[in-house]
């Protein structure tokens, strides 16, 4: 079993850019594919991106294409969400999850199997 852990969550002026980071505890993150989800409050938990076990393949959600990149680096056990020209809509818990099915980048969070406890992102206008 993996566990996910967030970080890099904060407040920050529309238009900065903002890095999370996801590292788990116990197996490695590498044996897995990622994603990153996001919940606004009153709003259901929405994709955003997510990459394989390799980093070989990547999906994006319409509304972060072209702002948001998803890389990782297995030796060093994370991944990371960049997130560019911010908009005060980016505003969310934002969760990493993994998910078993290595090649895999799925926008379905039902299809990931692992959470973490989210970490606060605040785009102010």
């Amino acid at each position: 079993q993996v566990q996910p852990v967030e970080s890099g969550g904060r407040l920050v002026q529309a238009g900065a850019s903002l890095r999370l980071s996801c590292a788990t505890s116990g197996r490695t993150l590498s044996r897995y594919a990622v994603g990153w989800f996001r919940q606004a409050p009153g709003k259901e938990r929405d994709f955003v991106a997510a990459i394989t076990w390799s980093g070989g393949r990547e999906n994006y959600a319409d509304s972060v294409q072209g702002r948001f990149t998803i890389s990782r680096d297995n030796a060093k056990n994370t991944v990371w969400l960049q997130m560019n020209s911010l908009k005060p809509e980016d505003t969310a818990v934002y969760y990493c999850a993994a998910n078993r099915q290595i090649t895999a980048v799925s926008s379905i969070a039902g299809e990931y199997d692992y959470w973490g406890q989210g970490t606060q992102v605040t785009v102010s206008s």
